[in-house]
């Protein structure tokens, strides 16, 4: 689950400037998080889908997810583009990266580019028979288009946990939570289906 939050925040566009976020909205999507939980441990006779919206996504980013956002990462927001496409921003302290995971040679990118950041990227989240993937079109730092393999490096470095300590790549698929069959990216909001 860390795993799939680390690589959607790298898949980091902004929100709308209509989202307003509130902790209102983030108990909104916290209490869907419970419902999703509680669905997952009965059988249903047909897809039981809990829609969650930006604002509410976002919301949770900005005032609840605290924990599950890595030391280095921080101003995480998510734009649903529809289609399954998503953007993305987060300021990312590239030092962090660089002193815990680089040895600093002249082909790492991370030896030239310090400090915090904004790092930002498309792409697409594709999910089918409960499993999922991440395919990113475009990622850059501080509006410089960045490789994919530096775009690597950080989900790699942030998705590192006592559980998964080598962490995981954007190639990766990933097992969704909950029974999770599918989820519907759709403008401004996403739908999970179980």
């Amino acid at each position: 689950m860390r795993a799939a939050l680390i690589a959607t925040l790298l898949l980091a566009g902004s929100a709308s400037a209509a989202d307003v976020l509130s902790p209102q909205l983030a108990a909104a999507f916290e209490k869907k998080i419970v419902l999703v939980r509680t669905q997952s441990e009965t059988k249903a006779a047909k897809e039981r889908p809990t829609s969650f919206t930006q604002a509410e996504t976002n919301s949770y980013l900005k005032f609840k997810a605290g924990d599950l956002i890595p030391v280095g990462l921080t101003q995480p927001e998510i734009t649903m583009l529809g289609n399954g496409r998503i953007a993305g921003k987060a300021i990312v302290d590239l030092d962090v990266v660089r002193q815990k995971q680089s040895k600093g040679g002249w082909l790492d990118p991370t030896s030239y580019l310090t400090g915090k950041l904004l790092v930002t990227a498309r792409g697409r989240v594709i999910t089918q028979n409960g499993q999922g993937r991440v395919e990113v079109e475009s990622a850059d730092v501080s509006g410089i288009s960045i490789p994919m393999s530096f775009l690597n490096q950080m989900v790699n470095f942030f998705t590192r946990t006592a559980d998964n300590p080598g962490g995981s790549t954007l190639n990766d698929t990933f097992e969704l939570p909950a029974n999770i069959r599918r989820i519907d990216v759709q403008p401004a909001r996403f739908v999970v289906f179980q």
